[in-house]
């Protein structure tokens, strides 16, 4: 994000006002979790992150979704990540849908925060942060030998999640 900040002309940050804050939470955790040779792989996706910025629910709940799905599937977790991130998914799709029930904390927060139009800064700032770095977390742990290569496909996901990468236009490997 450092980089992506430089290359936007903003202060130097790991969080640049530019970038998605859920987009940008993902690749500091990806980055995080990444060998040395595996970040200078992410280097290529910087400037997709430039101009990524803006409000909205959705757009934090399809990142949460992939994230936390991805970890899901690999299945190698304890009872208490497994736990937040079941919960985690149950409130992205309630976001995207409406029909799936918001589990864990959000069931309160949701309704309170939304009264006074805080639910979506506050998901997609904090609680959309939180649970992607987790389930990057995770992935990382289970992906073993080839984690560089998952976490890095993770982060190309997820900017086409959010439309920062267009559908048939190449990407860097």
């Amino acid at each position: 994000m450092e980089l992506v900040s430089k290359l936007a002309r903003e202060p130097w940050t790991d969080r640049p006002s530019c970038v998605h804050p859920t987009l940008s939470a993902a690749a500091r955790a990806v980055h995080d979790h990444s060998s040395s040779a595996g970040r200078r792989e992410l280097l290529p996706l910087a400037p997709k992150f430039i101009e990524t910025a803006r409000p909205g629910l959705e757009v934090s709940a399809r990142v949460v979704a992939l994230c936390v799905s991805t970890a899901l599937a690999g299945g190698d977790m304890t009872q208490d990540e497994a736990q937040r991130l079941h919960n985690a998914h149950q409130t992205a799709l309630h976001l995207l849908t409406g029909r799936a029930e918001p589990e864990g904390a959000a069931r309160w927060w949701l309704p309170l925060l939304g009264r006074f139009g805080w639910s979506e800064p506050f998901y997609r700032t904090f609680v959309a942060a939180e649970q992607v770095a987790e389930a990057i977390a995770v992935t990382a742990r289970q992906a073993n030998s080839d984690r560089d290569r998952r976490l890095r496909q993770l982060l190309k996901q997820c900017l086409a999640a959010h439309g920062a990468l267009r559908p048939g236009a190449p990407t860097p490997s």
